[in-house]
């Protein structure tokens, strides 16, 4: 079957750029499907270009400004082969596109729901992110079947809805051999030894994912030979340091930048998700299969996952309790998937059943 699929990863590691991660997942999509076109909206400057391999075609808009993905990305549709299904990565902007290409060409759309937008704290965090709620409603109720990450994602859409159409949980695909693999860097080892006490946050730094939080909850509670380790970077980086200025923990935060995430969960002995809003929460899954406890706000997949859940408000105190008498080791639960092979062929059947295909048809 040929499947068209809209999406608006725009990074470097994203889908438009071969080699990445991302990229190799969608040749795999397509290898199952047959044919699988994919539209990514892009901008001039991004550099992405057109790209083909086996069974899997990558377009990228390359528009002039934001303004103009919807126009780039109808235009490149018309000039594609008809699919047989339309297949939105969100209910937003994407989603919008997504639906008009859909009934223009008169087949079944597919949208996914990456994040937890019903969560009030997810429309106070921009004027955009309040119109793209209300546009995911008008989109959602013209779907032909949905795909959620998490059962927190389905029952808010389930609540606020009542979606006539199939709602399937399908969890993001984590490399958890990657992590449990990853040997401690004796390097890392070296450098953090002298702590009695290794906290980890894994997270891009951005607003929404309240890195703050985790800083003043740490200055709050941790003992003096507890470090703080920040993997990841985004426009918060600079504030967060002039915060632990502030809070007199500086020599004790560590802002590692973008890394390699699994040789830090190998000498972590505590991992810190304070979140706004998830829509999956992929840090918990990595950490949990490493093995490692993880204290969360109640966010994505925190609760089935096994984490340990509290609130913004109560952060502190959980902290407090972990350093006296919390679990030294975390175990995940409730992950659907044994290896990629079982991911990809959920996957693809989730999207074919908009058009009652079968695995064993395509």
């Amino acid at each position: 079957m040929r499947v068209l699929q809209i999406g608006s990863d725009r990074a470097q590691r994203g889908i438009l750029f071969p080699g990445s991660a991302a990229f190799k997942r969608q040749e795999a999509y397509a290898e199952q499907f047959g044919a699988l076109d994919v539209i990514g909206f892009s901008l001039r400057s991004d550099g992405a270009k057109e790209s083909t391999s086996g069974a899997l075609h990558i377009y990228p808009t390359n528009s002039v400004s934001k303004l103009s993905y919807m126009f780039d990305a109808v235009r490149i549709a018309k000039a594609r082969t008809k699919p047989e299904v339309v297949s939105a990565q969100d209910p937003f902007e994407v989603g919008l596109i997504g639906w008009l290409i859909a009934r223009r060409l008169r087949v079944p759309l597919h949208v996914q729901v990456h994040t937890d937008f019903l969560s009030p704290e997810y429309a106070r965090h921009s004027v955009l992110n309040r119109l793209r709620v209300f546009t995911a409603g008008f989109i959602l109720r013209r779907a032909a079947r949905v795909r959620v990450v998490s059962e927190r994602v389905r029952e808010s859409l389930e609540k606020e809805y009542h979606l006539r159409v199939p709602i399937s949980v399908l969890p993001i695909f984590a490399d958890l051999e990657h992590i449990r693999a990853a040997k401690p860097d004796t390097a890392l080892v070296a450098r953090f030894a002298d702590y009695g006490h290794r906290l980890l946050v894994v997270s891009r730094l951005e607003s929404e994912k309240n890195v703050a939080l985790a800083l003043e909850s740490f200055a709050q509670s941790a003992p003096q030979d507890a470090c703080l380790i920040v993997v990841g970077d985004g426009s918060e980086r600079e504030r967060l340091e002039a915060m632990a200025h502030e809070l007199g923990i500086a020599e004790r935060i560590s802002f590692e930048g973008s890394q390699d995430a699994a040789p830090y969960y190998s000498i972590a002995d505590l991992v810190l998700v304070p979140s706004k809003y998830e829509g999956y929460g992929l840090v918990i899954i990595e950490a949990l299969a490493a093995g490692k406890p993880v204290i969360s706000t109640d966010v994505g997949v925190a609760r089935e996952a096994g984490a340990i859940v509290t609130s913004p408000e109560a952060f502190v105190d959980a902290l407090k309790d972990w350093f006296s008498r919390g679990p030294r080791t975390g175990e995940l639960k409730h992950y659907p998937y044994n290896n990629f092979e079982e991911y990809v062929h959920a996957y693809c059947d989730d999207i074919a059943a908009c058009v009652g295909r079968q695995k064993s048809e395509y």
